[in-house]
């Protein structure tokens, strides 16, 4: 009989990390939480009597690793630092918590280490820079440990934080409002659907005990990118909204715009995955899951 493997995750409250979670233990896979103290354990309500949960500031991190024999660390925890001109607490999930797993990970003699990156360039802000500097972390330390890098595209979904671009423009246009101002919308994004985005890191996790030692980098899209003027439109359009107006134009760039965002699949597709759902599969889902969701 196989062994079962006991997973060690941190963001297993967030959308993603929750989207992982459940997966993983439908798939027989232990799974040890970590999470804040304060953090909301609804998404997870379905499966908290079935994985182990550790608050972090409440336990001894390497005692857990003392304890248990964990096969797999996987850091998604993220703050994204929206509005945040103080990068400490930004640092500290990005950088500081990873980067002290992966090196109780090499003490404990943990076989694997995945890490979720971004693809944004480092120069666009605090979260796409400290993320950045996990990366290079992550490969100083990959001669003692299968060192795993996942970079994704813009994943979007049901269920995720209105906080987003993708969400909360579904919510805007589901709501009818009368003017939504935007940037000029040239910059092109990539954008993959969660299912999909889960479904890699699953390829992923089946496959680290071949990789061996190493940095292993994988990127994660859907491979087709457009523009943003385009995407948002095509919301309004299968949201069935006639009213909003679009007012690209409104709202300047950031600063440190990429205005082509493109990933290489190549790695993740000699594992033999490929994303299953269209832009516009994808968005069905989401605005009708949504649009449910917000009438509730």
């Amino acid at each position: 009989m196989t062994e079962t493997k006991t997973v060690l995750l941190t963001g297993g409250t967030g959308f993603l990390g929750s989207n992982l979670l459940m997966k993983l233990v439908d798939r027989g896979y232990r799974l040890i939480l970590l999470a804040r103290s304060h953090s909301d354990m609804t998404r997870l309500k379905s499966v908290l009597d079935r994985i182990v949960v550790h608050r972090i500031g409440h336990c001894s991190l390497d005692d857990i690793f003392a304890n248990e024999k964990i096969d797999i660390i996987i850091h998604c925890a993220t703050n994204y630092g929206r509005n945040q001109k103080d990068p400490t607490d930004l640092l500290e999930v990005n950088l500081m918590l990873p980067l002290g797993l992966l090196q109780l990970g090499i003490k404990h003699k943990v076989p694997c280490f995945i890490n979720t990156d971004t693809i944004l360039d480092k120069r666009v802000n605090f979260y796409s820079l400290s993320k950045n500097q996990m990366k290079e972390w992550l490969k100083v330390f990959s001669g003692e440990i299968t060192s795993i890098n996942v970079a994704l595209e813009h994943f979007y979904g049901p269920g995720d934080d209105d906080s987003k671009f993708v969400t909360n423009v579904i919510h805007r246009i589901a709501d009818n409002e009368a003017e939504i101002d935007l940037t000029p919308g040239r910059q092109k994004r990539d954008f993959i659907y969660i299912d999909d985005v889960v479904e890699a890191f699953l390829c992923i996790i089946e496959h680290c005990g071949t990789l061996g030692k190493g940095f292993h980098p994988f990127e994660i899209g859907s491979g087709d990118s457009i523009e943003i003027r385009e995407f948002v439109a095509l919301v309004k359009k299968l949201a069935g909204n006639e009213c909003s107006h679009l007012n690209f134009g409104a709202l300047d760039y950031r600063k440190n715009e990429v205005m082509v965002s493109e990933v290489d699949l190549s790695a993740i597709h000699r594992l033999g995955w490929s994303p299953r759902f269209s832009l516009e599969e994808g968005l069905l889902i989401t605005i009708k899951r949504e649009k449910e969701n917000r009438r509730r």
